[in-house]
């Protein structure tokens, strides 16, 4: 197949599968500026899909570096009501939301921190309502990607300049089944494997979770009825999406306060324009304690204080060393890729989606099951071809579930 077919299919997949536009939905799509004629073949197939109204917000690379340069103070603690009544409406309305991501991974290095932390938590709390809808799958969410010029010469800095964007079009490509012109029977064939592994782990019901590696030694319980998902979930209309494109993950919640010991990462942390590397977290009674990092450390200290529960973790996530996107031996600077090559683990809020009878519930009623809250939900990863997973049963039995960075069942 040609790139133009493949790019098709790729948009059709999003559509059909990640989105799965029901006839009368309205969908917003945000994303950037380089993004323009791929956003332009989606909202093309969203229609042939039967989207009542798409919409498309678009940032623009240099605009939002100059807001971040140049704005004054005071606008950094405020978000414009006109984004929060987007959102609200895309909720009332039962629409889909969808991010093209195609972001430069150094856009705000250099960025004064608190700036970029002030503008988080006006974020968190004027989104709240959005926030929590996403986190329940109230409404269909995706999260997909693209190269960008400066994205591709990110991941690939030993290519001409020629060549870079056709190297990383060709891997996401890959990672996404696109090729063969059977992308969505792929997809169905890859969700239906990850919940049979979900429903493996459900019915082992495992109270603890110990990971071993170089850098880490932490004990992770998990809340009594925990539930663990695949990429698939369901809307509030119980209609099927995907959440991220690619996903080779299983997940859960972790209990709150049960979270011992620490944890190193083993792959860089894109967060907020920034990279965050070389970081090491110890965790006592689920709280962070300690951070050090080679890297982006002032970011990262920032981001945990962001509120109470961005000190606690709000997810850990289960995925083979021998995946598609580690077998590629590329590190993308892209936690939608990087973390679907590696176990990991989510600072912040968890998904209510996987503790039972935990769905829409308020925040006070989510922290008395042990289910942490917060306005923050970023994704580090610590997964390695040496990584040694155990899970402890109820009875106190012990039994591993990755034995160097595979599954041991």
């Amino acid at each position: 197949m040609g790139f133009q077919q493949n790019l098709e299919e790729y948009a059709e997949l999003v559509v059909k599968v990640g989105l799965n536009i029901q006839k009368g939905q309205p969908l917003l799509i945000n994303t950037t500026t380089d993004t323009i004629d791929f956003t332009r073949l989606i909202v093309k197939k969203a229609y042939e899909a039967g989207a009542k109204r798409v919409e498309v917000n678009y940032t623009d690379e240099v605009n939002a570096r100059l807001f971040y340069d140049m704005a004054p103070d005071e606008a950094f603690h405020e978000v414009p009501k006109w984004v929060v009544a987007q959102r609200d409406e895309l909720i009332e309305k039962k629409g889909a939301l969808l991010w093209i991501d195609a972001d430069n991974p150094d856009l705000l290095e250099g960025v004064a921190i608190d700036r970029i932390s002030n503008y988080q938590k006006a974020s968190g709390k004027a989104l709240e309502n959005y926030r929590k809808a996403v986190m329940n799958d109230v409404i269909t969410w995706s999260i997909v990607a693209m190269p960008s010029k400066k994205w591709a010469a990110k991941v690939f800095p030993n290519l001409d300049e020629t060549e870079q964007m056709d190297a990383l079009w060709e891997l996401i490509f890959k990672v996404v089944r696109i090729g063969k012109g059977t992308a969505v029977q792929q997809w169905q064939e890859h969700i239906n494997n990850l919940e049979s592994r979900a429903t493996l782990l459900n019915e082992k019901r495992y109270k603890k979770l110990h990971y071993k590696a170089e850098g880490t030694d932490i004990e992770v319980e998990l809340p009594k009825e925990h539930i663990w998902q695949s990429g698939a979930s369901k809307n509030a209309q119980a209609v099927p999406f995907i959440a991220n494109m690619p996903t080779e993950e299983v997940y859960t919640a972790p209990l709150k306060t049960g979270v011992n010991g620490f944890v190193s990462n083993t792959k860089p942390f894109v967060y907020q324009g920034n990279v965050i590397d070389g970081f090491k977290l110890t965790f006592k009674d689920g709280e962070i304690v300690k951070v050090q990092a080679a890297s982006g450390e002032k970011l990262l200290q920032e981001l945990i204080q962001t509120d109470e529960g961005a000190k606690y973790l709000g997810e850990i996530a289960l995925v083979p060393h021998e995946s598609p996107i580690s077998a590629s031996n590329v590190l993308f600077f892209n936690t939608l890729f990087d973390e679907n090559a590696s176990n990991h683990f989510a600072i912040g809020e968890a998904y209510p989606t996987c503790v039972e009878g935990a769905r829409g519930l308020t925040a006070e009623e989510l922290e008395k099951m042990g289910i942490n809250t917060s306005i923050v939900h970023e994704d580090f990863m610590i997964g390695s071809a040496g990584m040694d997973i155990t899970g402890e049963l109820a009875d106190g039995t012990k039994e591993p579930i990755f034995i160097k960075g595979a599954w041991a069942f």
